[in-house]
């Protein structure tokens, strides 16, 4: 009886169970997990935002895994978990942003868009009938000339963040975020130190086929995705490439 009871909690997403939680959140959680890492980082200069995407296999087209969005000139958005549900939170941004600058001819708040984000997640943990979204995202932009920084998880909690890891090997990277962070970095900082936290938990070095790069300045206030020679040339000066 009690394990009939137990997996009643489980399956239902409208159900608390006794000890308050609500176990089909707790699974999408995980399903962050499985996903490949990506750290984001504020600095005074703007924000940065990088994404590890090596591919499984040696015949996937790099151009097709995608984990870095611009959401509009001055926003991006980094992501791990389910693909899937990341490009549908995707479009629910991108709908948003626009209909703010139709609406009031402004561009969306970082803080209003990421909350706009985590009230369309937060529905789908009340519905009947649906699931939560496996997936996690760093909303990362320029509001108000000051760099913004947002972490959404499959609750639909929004948190702000001066530099946080999401993804596999969270719990390491945030580790090494916490170690290494120092407030004051130029944004050229900002991104040596997102290749070193991906590099951190990653044995045979990054390539530059396999890590995504954005940065929002604040002098610009425009989104902006590194190039791979670009990326290489860093990874070459960081010394964090793998062995030829």
């Amino acid at each position: 009886m009690q394990g009939n009871e137990q997996q009643a909690y489980d399956r239902g997403i409208t159900i608390f169970s006794p000890d308050g939680r609500l176990y089909q959140v707790e699974y999408a959680r995980e399903a962050v997990k499985r996903g490949t890492a990506s750290v984001g980082v504020r600095t005074e200069d703007g924000v940065v935002i990088a994404a590890d995407r090596h591919a499984r296999s040696p015949l996937i087209e790099r151009d097709s895994i995608e984990k870095i969005h611009e959401i509009d000139s001055h926003v991006g958005v980094a992501s791990a978990g389910h693909v899937a549900d990341a490009r549908q939170l995707i479009d629910v941004a991108r709908r948003q942003s626009q209909v703010n600058r139709l609406r009031y001819d402004e561009p969306a708040s970082v803080e209003s868009l990421t909350k706009e984000i985590t009230d369309y997640i937060q529905q789908y943990t009340q519905t009947g009938g649906a699931r939560p979204f496996g997936v996690a995202l760093l909303v990362a932009g320029i509001e108000d000339g000051e760099p913004r920084l947002f972490e959404t998880d499959p609750s639909g909690t929004p948190y702000e963040w001066q530099a946080v890891a999401i993804g596999g090997s969270r719990e390491d990277i945030q580790s090494f975020l916490e170690d290494e962070y120092a407030e004051g970095m130029d944004l050229e900082g900002g991104i040596e130190l997102a290749l070193r936290a991906l590099a951190s938990v990653n044995e045979d070095g990054l390539d530059a086929t396999g890590v995504d790069i954005a940065t929002i300045d604040v002098e610009s206030e425009q989104f902006e995705k590194l190039a791979e020679d670009d990326i290489a040339e860093r990874l070459e000066e960081f010394e964090l490439g793998g062995e030829e």
